[in-house]
């Protein structure tokens, strides 16, 4: 994975996007390794929290441009490079859909331009976290396409649709204060040092907590998003009743009683 970083520091696993000299612009080969570091991380017990970061000075400025120019289909027919088309459309999707679908919670740090598939990357995060500096644009709209990895699905239910579709037929940029006005990302700080350890500050005290209950929350979350409130509280019963009677919960009984802070194993 020569342009995507992995590495774990005191249970949390850093996913860094490594292609500075073009502005971590998305090769194909980060397309297919990102799902891959994804993976890796959700599979390693040491990790809790997954963070997702860029190094140089830029987060993403999405697709890179001559890969999109690569991706039209050599086919023997129209409906065959149509049906080509529509299978790359699918793995790309695949390669953020990683990020949603990891039972640990993903944590986005931005810095610098977050372009186009930047966006549709950290709206497939748990939590979004930038620095003053960040720039943020759907700027499919400004290249002539829909955007078409997640940005136009997962948007919506963070800022709501009425700001979606603003920012998605304009494509204008807005600035990291912006961005919090309108909650797409949780806290702004103020340059690039800062975030690095506001994440980390963040990720350690997600990782201090009992990890089946973190993930469990998480599942609940996401599960709650597409059900009915009489649903979703009966999905969450129904998990607690399977889940609740872990060593973890007598941990945090007795770390109680004795004054301490519970050391939780994931048991």
């Amino acid at each position: 994975m020569s342009r995507i970083d992995v590495e774990i520091t005191e249970q949390v696993g850093w996913i860094r996007l490594n292609r500075p000299e073009k502005l971590n612009a998305l090769s194909i080969d980060m397309w297919h390794d990102l799902p891959r570091a994804v993976t890796e991380l959700a599979d390693d017990d040491r990790v809790r929290v997954l963070v997702v970061a860029g190094r140089g000075p830029a987060f993403t400025v999405g697709i890179d441009l001559q890969m999109l120019a690569g991706l039209a289909p050599d086919a023997p027919s129209e409906g065959a490079r149509n049906l080509q088309t529509y299978q790359t459309i699918k793995e790309l999707q695949g390669s953020f859909t990683a990020l949603a679908e990891c039972p640990k919670p993903v944590v986005a740090a931005v810095h610098g331009y977050c372009l186009g598939a930047g966006i549709d990357l950290i709206t497939a995060c748990d939590i979004r976290l930038a620095a003053a500096d960040a720039v943020f644009s759907i700027r499919e709209t400004r290249m002539g396409l829909v955007a078409d990895v997640g940005t136009l699905q997962r948007l919506p239910r963070i800022i709501g649709p009425g700001r979606v579709a603003e920012l998605a037929f304009t494509g204008r940029d807005i600035d990291a204060h912006t961005a919090a006005e309108i909650g797409l990302v949780d806290h702004v700080h103020p340059d690039h040092d800062a975030l690095v350890a506001a994440t980390a500050e963040l990720a350690a005290e997600i990782a201090a907590n009992s990890p089946i209950v973190v993930q469990g929350i998480k599942r609940v979350l996401r599960a709650g998003a597409d059900l009915s409130l009489d649903a979703a509280l009966d999905y969450v019963a129904l998990w607690n009743a399977a889940m609740i009677h872990t060593n973890d919960l007598g941990e945090a009984m007795t770390a109680f009683l004795e004054r301490r802070p519970p050391r939780f194993t994931g048991t």
